[in-house]
């Protein structure tokens, strides 16, 4: 499925509000709750929600001005990200969560045609043009907004996110070792075909939990004899 880059620019303000809007009331509570990520608390979750914001500032930066300045420093500096949320009292963790939210969205505001236009270097070291920074966030905070746990789904979502994501996964894990499969949506039909060892497994489901699924989330796929899905490795 093919996303424009105003496509983008919606799903990562949606996503970013669900985000807001389900941690608004979160105390410390709240946020020392499991996530629905293993081994997250919500804690942890929100504040690499709020540090992928400030680090994609930089690459608006980098957009507007020229000056090179890379997501983060290190990847010691991207966990150190997360686990500075950990020990911020929750009012805190709220203001950065939403400041930050709110400097991206000014920042890429401001951006003329010709910036956009722009190279700049992701945290996995591609060169990319700056359109694809709304696909980047959209994709934190729209997956990040079901893994708080807090009641959101995929099936909550846009299916034209979901389809574009679907692809998007797929792209990425083709270029690794893995089972080959056939999904089916239903409703649609539409068919997506992910290539790999041996032959293809043919699921069929909503498009919400074939999303779940390939983005290695819980679901409620069963392979055509009832049984367990394959198993795929990680996504990001």
């Amino acid at each position: 499925m093919s996303r424009s880059f105003d496509d983008a620019r919606r799903w990562a303000e949606l996503g970013t509000n669900l985000v807001l809007e389900a941690t608004a009331d979160y105390d410390d509570k709240a946020y020392d709750a499991p996530s629905a990520l293993p081994g997250w608390q919500r804690r942890q979750l929100v504040a690499h929600v709020a540090a992928n914001a400030d680090a994609l500032g930089n690459l608006v930066h980098w957009a507007a001005t020229g000056e090179e300045t890379p997501m983060y420093a290190s990847p010691e500096e991207r966990a150190a990200g997360i686990e500075r949320g950990i020990g911020m009292p929750a009012a805190e963790l709220t203001g950065w969560l939403r400041r930050s939210a709110a400097e991206l969205a000014a920042s890429t505001a401001g951006l003329g045609d010709g910036q956009w236009q722009n190279p700049v270097v992701t945290a996995q070291g591609r060169t990319v043009p700056a359109t694809e920074l709304p696909w980047m966030r959209s994709r934190e905070v729209c997956v990040h907004a079901v893994d708080l746990d807090a009641g959101i789904t995929f099936a909550d979502l846009p299916a034209d996110f979901l389809g574009a994501l679907c692809d998007d996964v797929i792209a990425k894990r083709a270029k690794a070792p893995g089972p080959a499969l056939r999904l089916t949506e239903t409703g649609t039909g539409e068919v997506r075909e992910l290539p790999g060892e041996g032959e293809p497994t043919v699921l069929t489901g909503p498009l919400a939990e074939i999303t779940a699924y390939l983005t290695g989330r819980g679901h409620a796929l069963t392979a055509p004899d009832g049984g367990p899905v394959p198993t795929l490795g990680p996504w990001l």
